[in-house]
């Protein structure tokens, strides 16, 4: 029960009582008068309920009754004419102070910080008039006497009892159901805490260290508002490249600086460490939730013009951006967005924020037998390209197709050394046909032990899988390209949509990726400029190209993209991928990755695979578009992030 349930009850079907106990009778004694006069006052509110409480919850009615008829009587002899009508003079009275903060901590349920998280007891009691604006996630800020601040998150609400009572009776919920209010004052609202760091200092100088110092009882709980302290509390670097808009819960967190938002953005500098973009970065999300929106943001930003990064003589050299495009999305960045208006730009600008479309972009279109590239979404420069059969040299896999097991890949690379020995560079996947079908190879093949006959047809069989016209069409080799390739500041998008067939596509991306990882991991590379320019390598759909699969060209591949993800940081190599099923990348290269970016995804096996915090993991499947999860151990404490509303190149029709 609370104080709500000893003011008056009336039963509307009349088997109950309309007196509320300790109410004046037709024999009480004259001098309970005024109480019962008082108890005549009409009860229209809860503040009326409360008072009636007050005066009427004794058990002794008529003893409570009677002492309030004698205190009127004394406070009228003494008053005289300056008495009140119900007896009552009345007084000025107008708190001392003002309050400050949301509530205090509290020591009643215990106030321990501990080395272990499950071991640590921090709550505040929150007053009546702040618990509508508090929410799970919202960041506080507890002040120690010297100054210090302790910088913690809400991790639970609850309402607990303030007097010991059951109101899990009639009387109680029946009252409550004919009730529209609700008495905060009856109830405690707590709200446990958890300590994320210590944060010292001021201005340029605030730092952050480890939890180490329980707050005092009573101290003073405040939410969050300093952008600064914020970001301190939470390791988000101030410079960057900008990912989104700090918030928690769908809303962004506001502070008292202009602007009023907290800016979320990626180290990428070597001053911090690496430039994260070479520790690798996975942006996964299902369909609708908006992650091409915000990988082009993103993207953009590595190709602004003030972005350099160190080469290996000691130049400054701008990022190259290859853009891997199975919806020929990405080559509109080259091209203003028409709803980014003035206003947003101004925005843009002020948080130091790259937009607008990027002119040197080229859309680098892989010619293929029967297939025509349309690419009317965009105005970017086409070039036209082809894949030399001779990068089956050193990319086998190519033309395996997949299915061959641990005899038959051995047996592949022979035929193909040996092709390439006779033949030369210029050797084309025709004239390996042709070559496979001497049956003279064949026979001395098996009668020297090198390649059984059975292994030798089988292997004919798979070569002659692979789709017709992807390899030596009439344009220019991508090995020829490798200037246009890779560009300082420069976006190259590889359209594959057009494409017909998967198989297709597959060769496509893996060759031209694995030309750029080839060269930028070789100590003798083909192409200078794509081992001395720092690399950005986007692959959207990655779980199409960088799946584990029981057969050995699949391991050759995943083993390939691995050990670039390894090397990325010394090399200057960074991995961007983006999924809709992250749970079917391989494990070996997703263990690689630092910096992930989790927008809506309704899998739960998806969601489990990108190994976020569990608070942050079951926000995921409820998050709205735009909305994001940002999990990167060597940049900031995981967070959520709303993205910008508009994307600040061209996007969609």
């Amino acid at each position: 029960m609370t104080l709500e349930d000893f003011t008056e009850f009336t039963d509307d079907e009349g088997d109950g009582g309309g007196e509320t106990a300790g109410s004046p009778t037709d024999d009480a004694p004259d001098g309970e008068g005024a109480a019962a006069d008082a108890s005549d006052a009409p009860r229209g509110n809860s503040d009326g309920d409360a008072e009636g409480a007050r005066g009427g919850a004794s058990r002794d009615g008529g003893r409570a009754a009677a002492t309030a008829g004698e205190g009127d009587a004394r406070a009228t002899g003494a008053a005289g004419d300056e008495a009140t009508d119900d007896g009552f003079a009345a007084y000025d009275v107008a708190p001392a102070g003002e309050d400050t903060g949301l509530g205090v901590v509290s020591v009643s349920q215990g106030l321990r910080v501990a080395e272990e998280a499950d071991e640590t007891t921090l709550k505040a009691f929150v007053t009546t008039g702040n618990r509508e604006a508090v929410r799970l996630g919202k960041y506080l800020l507890v002040p120690y006497p010297d100054g210090e601040r302790l910088f913690c998150r809400i991790t639970g609400l609850e309402y607990a009892q303030e007097f010991r009572s059951d109101d899990a009776t009639e009387i109680h919920a029946r009252r409550q159901m004919r009730r529209d209010d609700f008495a905060e004052r009856d109830y405690k609202f707590m709200a446990e805490l958890e300590p994320m760091s210590v944060v010292y200092g001021a201005g340029d100088d605030m730092k952050r260290r480890m939890t180490d110092r329980v707050p005092k009882p009573g101290a003073v709980v405040e939410e969050a508002s300093d952008d600064a302290e914020i970001k301190t509390g939470l390791k988000i670097p101030e410079d960057g490249v900008f990912l989104g808009h700090l918030s928690v819960g769908g809303e962004k967190v506001r502070t008292a600086a202009e602007p009023p938002t907290v800016d979320y953005r990626v180290k990428d500098d070597y001053a911090d460490g690496d430039p994260l973009a070479f520790r690798h970065t996975l942006v996964a999300g299902g369909t609708g939730s908006g992650k091409t929106h915000a990988s082009k943001n993103v993207l953009r930003q590595y190709l602004d013009s003030d972005r350099t990064y160190p080469t290996g003589d000691g130049r400054e050299s701008r990022m190259a951006v290859v853009q891997f495009d199975p919806q020929d999305e990405y080559a509109q960045m080259h091209d203003d967005n028409p709803d980014l208006d003035a206003d947003f730009a101004r925005r843009l600008d002020r948080e130091g924020v790259a937009h607008g479309g990027h002119d040197d972009t080229v859309a680098l279109v892989p010619r293929v037998a029967n297939a025509t590239y349309p690419g009317e979404g965009h105005r970017a420069e086409r070039v036209e390209f082809t894949i030399p059969f001779s990068l089956a040299r050193d990319m086998p896999w190519l033309v395996a197709g997949s299915g061959l097991n641990d005899n038959q890949y051995p047996a592949l690379l022979t035929l193909l050394n040996r092709f390439f020995a006779d033949y030369g560079d210029s050797g084309t996947y025709s004239q390996f046909l042709s070559y496979l079908d001497d049956p003279a190879l064949k026979e001395e093949l098996d009668e020297s032990g090198r390649v059984h006959e059975a292994t030798f047809d089988a292997v004919k069989r798979r070569v002659r899988a692979v789709p017709g016209g992807v390899f030596d069409q009439d344009a220019k080799p991508i090995t020829e390209l490798d200037h246009t390739l890779v560009r300082p500041g420069g976006l190259s998008v590889i359209p594959t949509y057009h494409l017909p067939t998967s198989r297709q596509k597959e060769i496509v991306v893996l060759a031209v990726a694995g030309l750029l990882v080839d060269d930028k991991l070789s100590n003798d590379p083909d192409s200078d400029r794509i081992e001395e320019t720092p690399l950005l390598i986007g692959m959207d759909e990655a779980h199409n190209f960088l799946a584990d699969a029981d057969n050995v060209q699949a391991r050759k591949v995943v083993q390939k993209f691995t050990e670039a993800a390894k090397q990325g940081r010394k090399e200057r190599l960074g991995l961007f991928l983006i999924t809709q099923d992250p749970q079917d990348v391989a494990e070996s290269v997703f263990k690689q990755v630092n910096t992930k970016v989790v927008l809506n995804l309704g899998d739960e096996d998806a969601i489990n695979s990108v190994n976020i915090p569990s608070n942050l993991a079951g926000k995921v499947p409820y998050m709205e578009k735009g909305q994001m999860v940002v999990y990167s151990p060597d940049n900031s404490e995981p967070v959520e992030l709303i993205g910008l509303s508009r994307c600040v190149t061209r996007h969609g029709d």
